[in-house]
């Protein structure tokens, strides 16, 4: 088991440059930045040190970051590990890939330091203050935030990482209604250049995944969505 850094942001990146711009902007907020150039590294570090947030390069030497993101989220022990994409990719699909993987945020290269600060301290201000990790339901869906599973009618279901984290917000806010931009906002961050589109993407990939259970999942006409069991 990685123990626990709670200073220590894991950049991972093969770029010099960008390294050098990265941890100069991290040590002026106030964290400790430590980089490794590989996925095999960062790996490594991450079963030995367990870091605050990792910001992760789309393309690494050895693998993809998105690779590396895919196996970070199926390891139990990182799966609420905070992950912010660094890429040159700018195509909403890619995007959409990122967070189907699991990525927290995404950041396009280039980027200027006061916005990596504040993409870093919105990421940290959603996902510090965890939520509770009690068993969360709606009608015939439970959701578990310990083991990161949802079942319906007690069957265990199959659900993407965007979809689940979806589900999860919905599941703490029953009974409200948020817009598209709200939902990007608060779900995965304020994804500038992501339109507002790959909010509607995800909800029919979970209304989908909820089988009979999708009409827990409401359209609000103009709006946007919210979960209800009336």
């Amino acid at each position: 088991m990685a123990t626990a850094d709670m200073s220590t942001i894991l950049i991972v990146e093969d770029e010099p440059s960008i390294v050098e711009l990265v941890s100069y902007t991290l040590r002026e907020g106030g964290w400790n930045p430590t980089a490794v150039h590989t996925a095999s590294d960062a790996w490594d570090f991450i079963h030995r040190r367990m870091p605050l947030l990792i910001l992760l390069d789309w393309m690494l030497p050895d693998q993809t970051g998105l690779r590396l993101l895919g196996r970070i989220r199926g390891d139990r022990q990182f799966n609420d590990l905070p992950v912010i994409m660094l890429t040159a990719k700018s195509m909403e699909e890619d995007k959409i890939a990122g967070l189907d993987h699991g990525a927290d945020d995404y950041i396009t290269k280039p980027f200027s330091p006061r916005e990596l600060t504040a993409r870093i301290n919105a990421l940290l201000r959603r996902k510090l203050p965890e939520h509770g990790q009690s068993m969360m339901t709606a009608g015939a869906v439970q959701l578990d935030p310990i083991s990161c599973s949802v079942s319906l009618n007690q069957a265990k279901i199959e659900i993407g990482h965007a979809e689940f984290k979806l589900l999860k917000f919905f599941l703490a806010h029953p009974e409200r209604v948020f817009s598209r931009s709200q939902l990007l906002d608060k779900v995965w961050g304020d994804h500038v250049m992501i339109e507002e589109r790959t909010v509607d993407v995800h909800v029919l990939r979970l209304r989908k995944a909820l089988k009979e259970a999708e009409h827990l999942i409401k359209t609000v006409r103009s709006v946007g969505y919210m979960l209800s069991e009336k």
